[in-house]
Parts: C-alpha cells; sequence; structure tokens
C-alpha cells in the first residue's frame, strides 16, 4: 500500500500531512536563512575558531530592539588590543 493509497482511504489524514508540510517547510526555510544571513552562525569552527570577534557591535543581531544603545567598554578594548 502506498502514501497516496492510503491517503485516499483515509482523508481525514491529509489535513495532518499538509500541516506537518507546511512546518518541515518553514523549519527548514528559517535554518537556511539563518545560516546564510547571519554572521554569529558557524558551520566550521577551525577556520575560524573565535566567531564572536567579527561581528559589528553597533548593528543589532536580535530580531527586535527598543533603545538600544552600544558603547564601547574601555578596559575591554584595552585587554583585547593586549592579547591579540
Amino acid at each position: 500500500m502506498s502514501f497516496f493509497q492510503m491517503l485516499r482511504k483515509r482523508k481525514e489524514l491529509i489535513p495532518l500531512v499538509g500541516f506537518m508540510a507546511f512546518a518541515a517547510t518553514g523549519a527548514t526555510s528559517a535554518c537556511l536563512y539563518f545560516l546564510f544571513t547571519k554572521p554569529d552562525v558557524i558551520l566550521n569552527k577551525t577556520s575560524n575558531p573565535e566567531p564572536w570577534e567579527r561581528l559589528d557591535p553597533s548593528k543589532p543581531q536580535k530580531l527586535l530592539n527598543f533603545n538600544q544603545q552600544w558603547k564601547p567598554v574601555e578596559e575591554l578594548e584595552i585587554v583585547k588590543s593586549l592579547t591579540k
């Protein structure tokens, strides 16, 4: 018995299959979107062991930001320059 024959026999499963296909498509597209557009998502950690160093702190990384203001911390910048 094939999948489509089963759906013809049990018509109540058609909405369930439709919702599951919609959810799987949405999850896959969200994963691909974040993989290709977000700089903090990495696949190969050996080529870039510290990916957070490449992020622009003035550019918001969240989906929604309200009244976000970024100012560099002087002590952190000094430590960062000494460790490099």
